[in-house]
């Protein structure tokens, strides 16, 4: 385990024994990367609303959680993916779902560039390009890079295969490359047919500034 996950693992464990200094520890250290995610499926405008009512839930069952960092990581994705979707029934919009890439499952996912080229961007980029993917791509993205889950972790959050989850976002940071490589000017004219548009704030920076993208971990 690395140091900041022993750090947050220590934190969590403390926090569920009623410890509010372990849990500011544990929100500091979760929340940029969560709203990152919670951005990606809601859209700027909402994402800081949706957020705080996951935190509001995780405050509330975190005495019945049980794991490490990386779980514990999943778990509040998860409840953050929950409360998203619950809005956006709300709301009565649906977020542009792709095709379930289950079936490329058994696909081994190749090593690229897109990591690297993720690397070099800064994080209100990063997430401006990654809106331009199909949501199960952009989740994938998001979770493995951006929320830095391994695939077992990202599979759990997003109720598929740990492989279809590597596939997913494999083929997503594929074309981020792309993207990377055509350049802001040629982004829209390159845009290939059937992902959606960026959602409105998405390539905001306000609250993701302290997010890094990372690099991914068992693709």
């Amino acid at each position: 385990m690395q140091g900041d996950d022993a750090e947050l693992t220590v934190a969590v464990r403390a926090a569920q024994d009623g410890d509010e200094t372990a849990f500011r520890t544990v929100y500091r250290s979760v929340h940029p990367r969560l709203l990152g995610y919670v951005r990606s499926l809601v859209g700027d405008a909402d994402a800081e609303d949706v957020a705080s009512e996951a935190w509001l839930q995780i405050a509330r069952d975190l005495a019945r959680f049980s794991g490490d960092a990386d779980r514990f990581r999943g778990w509040a994705a998860r409840i953050a993916r929950n409360r998203a979707l619950d809005h956006i029934r709300m709301r009565g919009r649906r977020p542009a779902v792709g095709g379930d890439e289950s079936e490329l499952a058994g696909r081994p996912a190749d090593a690229d560039t897109a990591g690297e080229a993720l690397e070099s961007l800064g994080t209100g980029r990063t997430l401006a390009l990654i809106a331009q993917l199909p949501q199960d791509q952009a989740e994938a993205v998001v979770l493995r890079v951006v929320v830095g889950l391994d695939a077992k972790s990202a599979a759990g959050v997003l109720g598929k295969r740990p492989g279809a989850v590597r596939t997913a976002a494999h083929r997503g940071l594929r074309r981020l490359a792309e993207l990377v490589t055509a350049g802001p000017g040629q982004q829209s004219a390159d845009q290939i047919p059937g992902q959606r548009q960026s959602s409105p704030g998405a390539n905001g920076s306000a609250g993701v500034t302290q997010l890094r993208p990372r690099t991914q971990k068992d693709m």
